[in-house]
């Protein structure tokens, strides 16, 4: 058995709390009025002393960066250059977790705990994970989703109201990836704790949980708080509004991804776009997010278009509720 934490402790660890920046994030938030702290992120791949000071230069507090071949002893050296050039590598990305079948969920778990360590390593508090990805399957449209589900299992009855039948390949499919993810997810749950490093779970238009309950009752259904959720603000545009997400996940979400999606005029389907320029509420979901009290990282993923200024102006927007 691992050492047991408080509450109180394990906020520290996941929600932004305790961050080693002054000055990074305050003058915006408090100019806006809001309550909660948010700090300004990118992506990046190898951690080098010149990359980050340019990312330093343009006004990013942190970094996020990939798990999937660093060691635990590679991830402190790229730790102590980035404390040295004062910046936080606060989340790693895993990414997906290949639980295509029971059999694979041993090798997942172990993949995943090995990231863990190397997350322990960088000094992040969070290793992002994709469960499973249900593909291949016939699946009602983002706007026919009308989801009956069991609230402590969150496995589902039906996916649309009225006949099942077409759907039920999906269904079967979708309970199946939904029982292999918790048990790889409790599994790995007490190194995580070992680790003080959440497993932050996200939904990558991988077809699962895409109605905000559905997706809260699986978190809910782990029983973990070292299992919780990344809030990719872009990827669940198209199944609803992320407002709605935001006030249903509440303080689940330990992370936040800052993406934007344009949908068509008529609401069904859309793409992918650089940031404030889609079809985000972007005040509303800074309201939201302070409602919750989420006080931590706001990481841009894509918004190739943009300059890394420019990636840093719309984020202080954002940040600052406009």
């Amino acid at each position: 058995m691992g050492e047991k934490f408080t509450r109180r402790e394990f906020l520290a660890v996941s929600g932004g709390a305790g961050l080693a920046l002054t000055g990074a994030a305050s003058a915006v938030d408090a100019s806006a009025g809001f309550k909660t702290k948010l700090y300004k992120s990118l992506i990046t791949g190898k951690i080098s002393e010149k990359a980050l000071a340019q990312m330093k230069e343009a006004g990013f507090d942190g970094v996020e960066c990939g798990a999937w071949s660093a060691k635990p002893a590679d991830a402190e050296k790229a730790r102590a250059i980035a404390e040295k050039a004062g910046m936080k590598i606060h989340s790693v990305l895993r990414g997906w977790l290949g639980m295509n079948n029971p059999k694979s969920v041993d090798g997942s778990v172990k993949s995943l705990e090995v990231a863990l360590k190397t997350a322990a390593g960088y000094g992040a508090d969070a290793v992002l994970v994709v469960p499973c990805r249900v593909g291949g399957k016939g699946l009602p449209q983002p706007w026919e989703f009308d989801i009956a589900f069991d609230e402590k299992t969150a496995l589902v009855a039906r996916v649309v109201k009225g006949d099942n039948a077409k759907y039920k390949d999906y269904i079967d499919a979708q309970n199946l990836a939904t029982r292999m993810s918790r048990e790889a997810l409790l599994r790995a749950a007490g190194v995580a704790e070992k680790s003080k490093v959440v497993i932050a779970v996200e939904n990558v238009w991988n077809n699962l949980w895409v109605k905000p309950d559905l997706a809260a009752s699986f978190i809910r259904s782990i029983g973990s708080p070292w299992v919780q959720f990344y809030f990719d603000i872009g990827n669940h545009v198209k199944y609803a509004p992320p407002e709605e997400w935001i006030r249903t996940f509440g303080k689940m979400i330990v992370k936040c991804h800052v993406k934007d999606f344009k949908l068509k005029p008529d609401g069904h389907g859309g793409g992918f776009c650089n940031i404030r320029d889609g079809s985000v509420n972007w005040p509303l979901v800074r309201k939201e997010l302070d409602k919750a009290g989420y006080n931590g990282w706001m990481t841009i993923e894509g918004s190739g278009g943009l300059s890394m200024d420019e990636k840093s102006k719309r984020l202080d927007l954002i940040i600052a509720g406009k």
